[in-house]
């Protein structure tokens, strides 16, 4: 079994088919970005984008993932340019905390990519089910209306 992690091939050892995908990312590949929020698919937390879909790693195995690209907020930026999600993340200063931002941006890159000038109701859905205990919602409205203003 193999599959596409941040644009590189990688196989998926049988030990690791039935987990988690979210913890084979973290303690197979290093890659601690996605967190472990609520292990049920409904905090966003651990958001990561499978085959263009934003997706919770928690609920999907590794075995799902198998022939599909994932990217994860470690495969976002390159080393010298931020993502324009991210680098809109930090001119509206979203983070407080930090714990959901990965997810968060993860699921908002989805939607751009999708979507790239999404209606106020269109970030409504999206980003449905992300929950930040900060509350910085209006924030990250803000810093995906940015990013998707500066892609036009």
């Amino acid at each position: 079994m193999s599959f596409v992690l941040n644009g590189e091939k990688h196989s998926i050892p049988a030990e690791w088919a039935d987990e988690p995908l979210l913890h084979f990312l973290r303690e197979h590949h290093g890659l601690v970005g996605a967190k472990f929020g609520c292990g049920r698919g409904e905090c966003g937390a651990c958001t990561v984008i499978i085959d263009g879909v934003a997706m919770r790693s928690c609920i999907t195995s590794a075995a799902d993932v198998e022939d599909s690209e994932v990217r994860t907020i470690e495969g976002l930026a390159d080393r010298e340019t931020l993502h324009p999600v991210q680098s809109a993340w930090l001119e509206e200063a979203v983070p407080q905390c930090g714990y959901c931002q990965a997810g968060q941006i993860m699921s908002a890159v989805a939607l751009l990519e999708e979507n790239p000038a999404p209606s106020d109701d269109d970030i409504s859905a999206a980003m449905d089910g992300n929950l930040c205990r900060c509350g910085t919602y209006q924030r990250i409205r803000k810093a995906i209306q940015r990013a998707a203003e500066a892609s036009v």
